[in-house]
């Protein structure tokens, strides 16, 4: 399955650590979910106070995201006309489980709009295109498992087709305190092919 298109750059999140191409670029010490997303939300310098009010699954693809489009390569042109392919196996479960915490108590029925609205795992695809300011098409596709295949055939349609001349794929799953993100960039330029082969090989690196 090659093709001329590249895969320019990749990243995973799993375990407090955060890598680039392989290389490790920040590791966190906290023990929760939250202060090691808010560690590295420090760490690489963002500025965007509404990361605070996402869920989970939200702030996991949003740092992704950040260090793919921005944070290792700053002066790297900005391109709107970036389509988003995500998924993972547990959709919005964690923040499911929140929302129906805050209706199931008769006594203390509250069911939070801040909560509800992400109840939806493609909200965490809204949050990075409005952060990088992405028109292009996107998608949330919800897996038993990773399924590099799909990622594979739906970017390689978008970009043969000219619907976008850059797809940002992967795979950002959070259920409860587990959570893993393995991101990729896609498009005419890089030096590692665009096949499913090599998207196996990056995300179980042996």
């Amino acid at each position: 399955m090659n093709s001329e298109f590249k895969i320019q750059s990749y990243c995973h999140i799993k375990s407090g650590e955060f890598f680039y191409n392989d290389k490790l670029l920040f590791k966190s010490d906290a023990e929760s979910f939250s202060g090691i997303m808010k560690a590295a939300y420090t760490n690489f310098e963002i500025e965007y106070p509404k990361f605070f009010k996402m869920d989970k699954l939200s702030k996991l693809a949003f740092l992704g995201a950040e260090i793919l489009l921005t944070k290792v390569n700053p002066s790297q042109p900005k391109i709107s006309d970036t389509a988003v392919i995500l998924s993972n196996t547990a959709s919005s479960l964690s923040t499911d489980r929140v929302f129906q915490e805050s209706i199931s108590d008769s006594e203390n029925y509250y069911p939070s709009p801040s909560v509800f609205v992400y109840t939806l795992p493609n909200i965490c695809i809204g949050e990075i295109c409005i952060k990088h300011q992405l028109h292009s098409e996107n998608s949330f596709y919800i897996f038993d498992h990773f399924n590099p295949n799909q990622l594979w055939v739906h970017s390689q349609n978008l970009l043969k087709t000219n619907k976008a001349k850059r797809v940002l794929c992967g795979w950002v799953d959070v259920d409860g305190d587990n959570y893993e993100a393995f991101l990729y960039l896609v498009s005419e330029h890089g030096t590692l092919t665009h096949s499913t082969k090599t998207i196996k090989r990056l995300y179980s690196p042996q």
